[in-house]
């Protein structure tokens, strides 16, 4: 499948056309399902049949995860598969939640679509976005790519509303512990959504 046709694809389903839908999880799966297992054997073999499991989660990411197009198959393909393993190992509900947060601060734009090409590209973004919609979308996506231990403690805090005493009393870490965590994975997100609004992917999925 052509970078072209992989960002036909992204805008028809960002569109609602289930078919291309259809046609992403067919022409990635493969690839995603391998490199996935490759990594996370163990934890797949464990939930039983590890094609539908990972099938799941890449519908989940594509369904309620933050919308985005791109050109490049292989960039595509690598950055699905990073999401993904991230949904397996924790919280596998954490898009959605993510979103019913955003939705009580705002009235999101539901046709918003980043486009993450690389600047400088002659690409025609698919929709107007506002920046205060992009920038929940892109920290959505980055947190999908954060370590396990930042990806928890953002979401606790940030999308869930916990204080730094509830989350280290869930986590069973002293709060002076869950502030320092905290402090520490800010950064490491803000990198991300940097490199996201750049189009950096390459050096993002390092």
């Amino acid at each position: 499948m052509s970078g072209a046709e992989t960002r036909l694809l992204l805008e028809k389903w960002h569109g609602g056309d289930r078919v291309a839908l259809g046609h992403l999880i067919d022409r990635n799966l493969g690839w995603i399902h391998a490199r996935v297992s490759k990594r996370l054997g163990g934890l797949l073999q464990a939930k039983g049949n590890t094609s539908d499991y990972v099938q799941d989660a890449m519908v989940q990411v594509l369904q309620y995860g933050p919308k985005f197009v791109m050109s490049d198959e292989a960039q595509f393909r690598a950055l699905m598969a990073k999401v993904i393993e991230n949904v397996l190992r924790g919280r596998s509900d954490w898009f959605t939640a993510a979103r019913r947060a955003a939705s009580r601060e705002q009235a999101m734009a539901r046709e918003s679509v980043l486009d993450i090409d690389p600047r400088g590209k002659s690409v025609s973004r698919p929709s107007q976005v506002y920046a205060q919609d992009e920038a929940v979308e892109l920290a959505r996506l980055a947190i999908g790519l954060l370590e396990d231990d930042d990806r928890e403690i953002i979401i606790l805090r940030q999308w869930d509303g916990l204080s730094f005493v509830e989350i280290g009393e869930r986590l069973g870490v002293k709060e002076d512990t869950v502030r320092m965590r905290f402090k520490r994975a800010i950064p490491k997100l803000a990198e991300k959504v940097t490199l996201l609004r750049n189009g950096d992917i390459a050096k993002l999925l390092e």
